[in-house]
């Protein structure tokens, strides 16, 4: 059976891949046991140096990628050569720093004993991948597993498996022996059969739900699970705010990739003091965001299946027939040039009461539902109102107050006044139902290790 591909612009076929068999999960599965067995006792300096020759691949290869990319997700394509160009920087970063995070660490000396930590790696991981950044979304799973010198095998998003098949055909492009980097190409059974077979790790992102079954899994066989999931992240705009710098933050922190971005402001708060203001601020920008096809000079492109769209639909009017109001969009555009696509109008509701679910769900769209407060104990509250624990942003002049609040809100990351927090260096997950585990930096590397300790006494 082969799975379609298809352009959320206007429901073309992009292309058709074969869905894996029962057979191929399991051949692929041996061979990175196999592989495992020689790569594990490889020198860590040349697994960071075959996972280096990656940039050059993606320099090469990085016009075919991003337009692939564009054509299955309905990114823009300026986002789609952005996030290429990110995603070189962090596959520098690891290449890198991978030998010296998972280097031997001395933790305890004397004239005659000796305790050091080592890092080992567990085995075969399967790593289970998201639509919304196609490449990124591979690559945050496999260089770290391989660097600490396991094998993997990769399940893209059945909605992206082109252009995330490319990646991975161009990391095996990179000298990296032959059963490191597997694939195996379907839906979520494809992805449950890959979690039940023989393997050590499971890593995953993806929606709080998926992740949840993924965790009860692992847990039944004892297997390591690291998890990012969703995410209904709050954005705090207090009444010191520099409103320019946070106009143009939360612009960007809302509508990126039509909104389907794990780590996207989802629930606006805005001190009742300034609240006029800036909305009129911010509904000005929104007003100028340019909807259509992706492959062109547009903002926004569509979502990236009618399933989500049919969601998106139904949490607005959720709101509204509890009575919200709808400030701004808030419907398909009136288009006939974008009618066969998963379109929806950059949105802004107001008058939200916490029993909508554009409060208690994750709005993987361009949604945004704004609410007053007044005291910093109330938005506090507010933000941590919720199942999910990802990320905030919280925008002020007083340096001091800001970090005082974020040192309250329960987020894996707060910026502040800033959206652009995603660093190599620095570990990313989520607290609550956002997730299990980290990812980036030298924890997000460590994570894919064992710690052994090995205790020497001189006699």
């Amino acid at each position: 059976m082969e799975l379609q591909s298809t352009n959320p612009h206007d429901q073309t076929v992009v292309g058709t891949i074969r869905i894996s068999t029962s057979t191929d999960i399991e051949n692929a599965v041996l061979a990175a046991r196999k592989a495992f067995e020689v790569w594990r006792k490889t020198n860590i300096n040349i697994r960071c140096a075959l996972v280096g020759n990656l940039v050059k691949k993606l320099e090469e290869n990085r016009d075919k990628l991003a337009h692939l990319m564009t054509m299955e997700m309905g990114k823009p394509l300026q986002q789609s050569l952005g996030e290429i160009d990110s995603e070189i920087e962090f596959v520098r970063y690891y290449s890198a720093n991978g030998a010296e995070f998972l280097s031997d660490e001395i933790v305890f000396k004397n004239n005659t004993d000796v305790s050091k930590v080592t890092y080992e790696p567990y085995g075969v991981c399967a790593c289970i991948c998201p639509w919304n950044f196609p490449l990124s979304m591979v690559t945050s799973g496999v260089l770290p597993a391989i660097i600490a010198g396991n094998t993997v095998v990769v399940k893209p998003s059945e909605y992206t498996s082109l252009s995330q098949k490319l990646v991975i055909d161009l990391i095996n492009q990179c000298d990296i022996p032959e059963g490191v980097v597997n694939t195996v190409i379907g839906g979520a059974d494809v992805g449950a059969k890959l979690i039940d077979s023989n393997v050590d790790l499971v890593w995953f992102t993806g929606s709080t739900k998926a992740g949840l079954n993924i965790y009860k899994k692992c847990g039944e066989k004892f297997v390591k699970a690291l998890l990012e999931m969703g995410g209904s992240s709050a954005g705090i705009v207090m009444e010191d705010a520099f409103l320019e710098n946070a106009v143009e933050n939360l612009y960007w922190a809302r509508f990126l990739n039509c909104g389907q971005v794990c780590t996207a402001v989802k629930r606006l708060f805005v001190h009742e003091s300034i609240y006029e203001e800036f909305m009129s601020l911010y509904l000005k920008k929104i007003s100028g965001i340019k909807v259509g096809n992706p492959s062109d000079n547009n903002d926004i492109g569509p979502l990236i299946n009618k399933k989500q769209l049919n969601l998106i639909i139904d949490q607005v009017l959720d709101a509204k027939t509890q009575g919200a109001e709808i400030v701004m969009g808030g419907k398909t555009p009136n288009n006939a040039e974008l009618s066969q696509g998963n379109y929806y109008e950059p949105t802004v509701i107001t008058n939200i009461s916490k029993s909508m679910r554009v409060f208690r769900e994750e709005t993987f769209g361009p949604v945004l539902p704004v609410i007053k407060f007044k005291t910093d104990n109330e938005v506090i509250a507010l933000a941590n109102d919720s199942e999910y624990g990802l990320s905030a942003e919280i925008y002020t002049s007083n340096y001091e107050r800001g970090e005082k609040i974020a040192r309250e809100i329960q987020s894996g990351t707060v910026a502040i006044n800033t959206d652009n927090f995603f660093r190599p260096e620095s570990p990313f997950g989520g607290y609550k139902k956002s997730g299990s585990g980290r990812e980036y930096g030298k924890i997000g590397m460590q994570e894919f290790s064992q710690v052994k300790v090995i205790a020497i006494s001189k006699i």
